[in-house]
């Protein structure tokens, strides 16, 4: 059969807007591969509810590979070692795959990749799928360049793939094979293209016809949002023909399009910076908070007595999604009212995360939790939260039953319930629901006064410039906010926080 081009998929599980498959096809047999790396996924970002997602969509990518001649192979182990199988069995002509904007992790082992190509002559070519632009020396022009390649023509599939033999495909593990902890989510969105458009056209035609009013709310947002985003995460449909299917459809959303740029203008900061996975960006907030494993725990698990913030904690637990706001109301608590280290909460947050996107999800712990030194210090309030997105208590009583025969007038404070109230409606706070481990609001004030004094420091403002330079948005059209109260920056105000996208790794719901 002589070499092959070897496709190597990773977070872009279709066949359909595929540019390496694409021309990888036309220029010989292809190896269309997926290493399943357990390494990966005992990283700490990893969870069992993620492998599920995953694992459908290799199933539906198989089927769809298999239609054209030559199904998906898959192989588990480290990336190189699979490689170098493939070159001793076939002879490999090329290796193709998409850039991948990931963690830590994967940076490091596409760097191993690099090198074992190079080693051995291998031309690995890497295309890009969304308006992440690698080796970006400057952010000026960054939204043409974007607007570029999503108005670009989408690929088709390919004609046909050549068979390889007999080659034996390989099983798809199983989170117990990974080494995955159980991780119930009963909840959760299936994976797969197939899944993915039906998502894309029932938002377009349907539910999304109020959008722009109901994203907000989590009573509505389950609905009313797209919810592509654990779609956009693993690719099983590309950024680039979600924005044309909006554009083309007579409904058009408005607001939409506007979170899927910002969805790479988040990513671009990690593809520009890698460390700030993992470093505060800017470096004065670095030690900021300590460890208290407790109130970690109590956030983590929906039990902090704050209703609002429990209920949506519960429900992210339950289904691996929750809306754009109360992501940010989520760490925003966690940062501020329970002085928690963003790394800390952001990673009990990413395992959570169905849609988990590392540009994004830690772009967002950050700016949420006060590190930028660029985006204003926005506490949110959970209790007015609540009153202003869940007015009767409804989502409340979801999620958290324990409340449900509390009146609503209480439900958001139940503690301002009498003793003799609570024996009556059967819920007793520190027996039946826990007591607020911290008063909302001297936590919000003490966290303010702490950050506002930091941001007065000598030296402050100067390297929060620097962050701005290198990572505030250039687009024309969005009005500025912040300033150097609100971002520290002297010269260009960041306007991140003008959609407030916060953790959204769709940055669409």
């Amino acid at each position: 059969m002589g070499p092959v081009q070897i496709v190597w998929f990773k977070r872009d599980l279709r066949v359909v807007d595929h540019q390496p498959l694409l021309q990888a096809s036309r220029l010989g047999p292809v190896l269309p591969l997926v290493v399943v790396e357990p390494e990966l996924w005992q990283q700490p970002d990893a969870s069992a509810r993620q492998w599920a997602f995953c694992s459908e969509s290799l199933e539906d990518l198989r089927r769809a590979l298999a239609e054209l001649g030559q199904p998906l192979v898959v192989r588990t182990g480290r990336v190189e070692a699979v490689l170098e199988r493939a070159r001793r069995h076939f002879g490999v002509a090329g290796l193709w795959s998409h850039e991948e904007t990931g963690n830590g992790w994967t940076y490091d082992r596409d760097r191993r990749v690099a090198l074992w190509a190079r080693h051995h002559g291998i031309t690995w070519t890497e295309s890009p799928q969304t308006g992440v632009i690698r080796r970006l020396r400057s952010r000026n022009g960054w939204a043409r360049r974007w607007e570029e390649r999503m108005a670009g023509l989408l690929s088709p599939a390919p004609e046909a793939l050549q068979p390889l033999g007999d080659l034996d495909p390989g099983p798809i593990p199983s989170a117990s094979d990974l080494g995955l902890a159980p991780d119930p989510c009963p909840g959760r969105q299936l994976g797969g293209r197939q899944e993915g458009l039906v998502v894309l056209e029932s938002f377009l035609s349907e539910r999304g016809a109020r959008y722009h009013r109901e994203l907000s709310s989590p009573r509505t947002a389950f609905r009313s949002c797209s919810r592509l985003s654990p779609h956009l995460a693993w690719g099983t449909v590309s950024l680039r023909e979600v924005v044309q299917a909006n554009r083309r459809y007579p409904g058009r959303r408005r607001g939409f399009e506007e979170r899927l740029h910002w969805h790479c203008h988040f990513i671009q900061k990690l593809e520009s910076q890698p460390d700030l996975e993992f470093c505060e960006l800017h470096p004065l907030t670095a030690g900021l908070r300590s460890s208290d494993p407790e109130r970690l725990e109590a956030w983590a698990e929906g039990r902090t007595g704050l209703p609002f913030v429990d209920a949506c904690m519960r429900a992210l637990i339950a289904t691996g999604w929750i809306n754009f706001r109360m992501r940010a109301m989520l760490m925003s608590v966690a940062s501020y009212h329970l002085w928690l280290p963003w790394r800390e909460s952001g990673m009990r947050l990413a395992r959570l995360f169905v849609d988990y996107e590392p540009g994004i999800h830690w772009s967002q712990c950050q700016m949420q939790s006060g590190t930028t030194g660029i985006n204003t210090i926005r506490i949110y309030n959970p209790i007015k939260q609540g009153q202003d997105h869940d007015p009767n208590g409804d989502f409340i009583c979801q999620w958290v039953p324990e409340l449900d025969r509390v009146p609503p007038v209480h439900r958001h404070q139940p503690w301002t319930m009498a003793a003799t109230t609570q024996l009556r409606v059967g819920c007793v706070l520190g027996v039946d629901y826990p007591l607020p481990i911290v008063d909302p609001a001297v936590a919000a004030r003490e966290a303010r006064e702490r950050l506002w004094a930091l941001r007065q420091e000598q030296g402050f403002a100067e390297l929060a410039d620097a962050v701005q330079h290198r990572h505030g948005s250039r687009r024309s059209g969005l009005a500025a906010s912040g300033g150097r109260r609100g971002g520290g920056s002297s010269r260009q105000p960041s306007t991140d926080q003008q959609l407030r996208l916060n953790l959204d790794p769709e940055g669409c719901g």
